[in-house]
């Protein structure tokens, strides 16, 4: 092969390393403020509760309640509240597309019931 047609090749080796390179990276999330925080719950049709709301419901003992730490395992090993079941999940919209089908599973057929996410 001559030395003045290799450059094609290696072009399109060097251009499909960096593509793959660059869509392997890991999404940076963006830093949330609580407006971002409340327009996201108004949009995705979930509502924000507080410390508050969240005590009184564990003081009632009601069975309709499932709590989700969506934290890394090993922050959710380090402490959680009592009761709560561990989902790690970044807060990307890949993660959560991601996971739907394994979400899907660990919340059950249950609509009925309140989910707290944390």
């Amino acid at each position: 092969m001559k030395r003045h047609t290799l450059w094609l090749p290696v072009l399109a080796l060097t251009t499909t390393i960096l593509m793959l390179a660059y869509t392997a990276r890991k999404p940076e999330p963006s830093q949330a403020t609580l407006e971002n925080v409340r327009a996201e719950a108004r949009s995705g049709g979930y509502r924000l509760i507080t410390t508050e709301e969240l005590w009184g419901w564990l003081q009632s003992k009601t069975n309709n309640l499932l709590l989700v730490d969506t934290r890394q395992e090993w922050e959710y090993r380090t402490g959680h509240i009592r009761g709560a079941v561990n989902f790690p999940m970044e807060p990307t919209w890949l993660s959560r597309w991601r996971k739907k089908n394994a979400l899907a599973q660990l919340l059950g057929a249950d609509k009925n019931r309140t989910i707290v996410f944390y």
